[in-house]
């Protein structure tokens, strides 16, 4: 019962984000702060750990197969499908459930315990689109932007690893790259990219916007909005990908 209870109150919280804005101008304006603060905010981390991400899965799997007759331009293939398809959508967006997802419960948890929202209601504004509305769109716009280029970096990445290892030349690598390349994977990683931004933001909203209590109960609604996030970023990973692969 208890799950029902917040699955409802949850949907209901999402319903209210498709009512007309009380002034447009008031929502593009915060639309814009939530862009550069989940965005602008998140690229060095994201881009950063893709590097490195990218550098490990190339130099693991060119250990695996030295010696072997499998060729090492594999080793471009290797990480361009691993990138694509699993680990820039994915790791980045468990990183940004963390980073992005606590931030937004601590904020509005803030709020509710400063009795902003309150406030703002008596004003006559409909604190859920206007306060949770336009950080799910900021994050639906631009994470899949974020996860292009942690897929990039991630390649790169394997590049600059394998050449400094000595593993694979240069040109082996891109021929690896750009072999037997599937646009559909492309597509499938946009599509995670959306699901997982959306989770994040929504799970993360959900748990500030209700918060009851004082510093304490903030910080306890900003760990169970990562953790259920994190957790549900995984199922829809396993879904999507038993769906469309």
């Amino acid at each position: 019962m208890k799950f029902l209870f917040h699955f409802g109150r949850y949907v209901n919280m999402i319903f209210a984000l498709f009512k007309k804005p009380e002034r447009f101008r008031m929502y593009w304006k915060e639309y814009a702060r939530q862009m550069n603060n989940i965005g602008v905010g998140s690229l060095i981390i994201v881009a950063f750990i893709s590097v490195f991400v990218g550098a490990v899965t190339a130099i693991q799997f060119a250990y695996q197969i030295q010696g072997s007759a499998i060729p090492m331009w594999w080793v471009g293939f290797v990480v361009r499908d691993t990138m694509i398809l699993e680990l820039a959508p994915t790791i980045s967006c468990l990183l940004l459930a963390g980073k992005v997802g606590s931030n937004i419960s601590s904020e509005l948890g803030s709020m509710r315990v400063n009795e902003q929202i309150d406030a703002l209601q008596i004003m006559g504004v409909n604190v859920r689109s206007y306060l949770v509305g336009p950080k799910i769109l900021a994050a639906v716009t631009v994470i899949p932007m974020l996860v292009i280029i942690a897929a990039f970096l991630g390649v790169y990445g394997g590049l600059i690893a394998g050449k400094l290892g000595g593993y694979v030349s240069a040109t082996e690598y891109q021929l690896g790259v750009l072999d037997e390349f599937n646009p559909h994977y492309i597509k499938l990683m946009y599509i995670k990219a959306v699901v997982f931004a959306f989770t994040l933001t929504s799970v993360a909203a959900y748990q500030g916007f209700y918060v009851k209590g004082g510093a304490i109960e903030i910080g306890e609604a900003s760990t169970r909005a990562v953790v259920f996030s994190s957790i549900l970023i995984l199922a829809f990973d396993y879904l999507i990908a038993a769906a469309l692969l």
